[in-house]
């Protein structure tokens, strides 16, 4: 048996219509902040894939890279150690 046509009936569903839209608008609002933020990262994602691509192109080109100089220890400075003992 269904509810009786009522006043209050009317209203809980205005209320529930309400209550609705409003999660449909905050949900609408969260969706498209989570949009912005994918698309910032896209941006910087390309940037990033653009800025390495140059760099793959300079280095097939063969633009000099400055290479780091490697120190080598004189063998004969290391042979002379002073060795002490200590006892406990």
């Amino acid at each position: 048996m269904p509810r009786q046509k009522t006043e209050a009936a009317a209203y809980l569903d205005i209320y529930k219509l309400v209550t609705e839209r409003k999660r449909l608008k905050q949900e609408l609002e969260a969706l498209e902040q989570r949009r912005d933020r994918i698309l910032n990262r896209l941006e910087v994602l390309d940037q990033q894939t653009e800025a390495l691509d140059v760099a793959a192109h300079q280095l097939r080109e063969g633009v000099p890279q400055v290479q780091a100089r490697i120190r080598t220890l004189d063998v004969s400075s290391t042979s002379h150690f002073n060795t002490l003992c200590l006892e406990y």
